[in-house]
């Protein structure tokens, strides 16, 4: 027989070209399936490489060293920030005392797009009985868990509040001082150099929360001009035998405040100094670290007239502190614009 003849010879149960394409087969299988392994490999590793890189990135922004604990990425957990998971987000903390124009100076800050303070959480008791609800509370919100008018997207570069002396912030100020230097909190100090006209604010509001002015409504804070007039007329009467024990209590507790949070990250502001100079809203956005703008708010001041013409009893007012070294409150000097 031939040796290249097609027809088999009798009895070879497995022809020889048929087992020759079947290895040929199974070696293809084999290079494919090797291949397509590699291939996979690969690919979840530059996806894997990818998510580190992505998670390097919003860990490390291109910021000083020093600012880099100030800076975060929170995941909140009721939501997506979606495209800005990588946006740097500041904490902050506006740190007053009542009828001292932090209602006013929230409102400026809450016009900036990329600002979102969210009032006075600390108002209700609940939240601020002991220092575990506290720091759950500054927790949640600082995870950016927090819904109110001021939220303003999943962009948000600056979430804060507002926090009053009274308001559990002075009780636990050690365990507070060490929550904001831990957690990156910066915290934006606002009094008002004039002790005495925030006392006269003080009692005038006092007032109207029994009164009710406006149609039956206390209203601390106002938007028109007429508002602020019908609030503006009523004149309290000062307890002189208290009013330097008063002024002198309330600057000590100014002063225990910012010695208590001397090693956080911090700025002083004065609500004078604001109303005289507006420039002092561009450190306060550069503190911030967001884009400077110009801050507009739409409250109304409501004491406007010259101190003699707002407290009844004024002449025993300008009696007590004259010669005193609380006198400079008697001319309003440091309101002037």
């Amino acid at each position: 027989m031939h040796p290249y003849s097609l027809k088999s010879s009798k009895g070879a149960p497995f022809p020889p070209r048929l087992i020759l394409v079947f290895l040929i087969a199974i070696f293809g299988f084999y290079v494919c399936y090797i291949s397509f392994n590699q291939i996979t490999l690969e690919y979840r590793s530059e996806e894997n490489s990818g998510e580190v890189q992505a998670e390097i990135h919003c860990r490390k922004p291109r910021l000083p060293h020093e600012e880099l604990r100030y800076v975060h990425f929170p995941k909140p957990e009721s939501y997506s920030r979606g495209e800005c998971s990588c946006n740097p987000v500041r904490f902050f903390v506006l740190v007053s005392m009542q009828r001292s124009g932090s209602g006013w100076f929230e409102t400026l800050l809450n016009s900036h797009p990329n600002i979102s303070s969210n009032g006075e959480i600390f108002n209700r008791v609940d939240r601020r009985e002991n220092i575990s609800s506290i720091l759950q509370t500054l927790d949640k919100l600082y995870n950016l868990d927090w819904f109110t008018s001021a939220a303003k997207n999943e962009c948000t570069a600056a979430f804060g509040l507002k926090w009053m002396l009274n308001q559990g912030f002075m009780d636990h100020h050690d365990d507070i001082a060490s929550y904001f230097n831990k957690k990156g909190v910066s915290v934006i100090f606002l009094f008002r150099r004039n002790t005495l006209r925030r006392l006269i604010s003080v009692l005038a509001n006092d007032y109207d929360r029994d009164a009710k002015q406006l149609n039956g409504t206390h209203k601390s804070h106002v938007h028109s001009k007429e508002e602020a007039e019908i609030l503006a007329k009523f004149k309290p009467v000062l307890d002189v035998s208290n009013l330097i024990p008063n002024i002198r209590n309330a600057e000590k507790y100014i002063r225990d405040c910012l010695d208590h949070f001397n090693t956080t990250r911090h700025m002083i502001l004065y609500y004078e100094d604001i109303v005289r100079n507006r420039n002092a809203l561009f450190q306060v956005q550069e503190f911030l670290g967001v884009p400077v703008r110009k801050l507009v708010s739409r409250q109304v001041k409501i004491h406007t007239s010259p101190l003699p013409g707002l407290v009844s009893n004024w002449d025993d007012v300008s009696n007590k502190l004259n010669g005193t070294q609380y006198a400079h409150f008697l001319d309003g000097a440091d309101y002037v614009r």
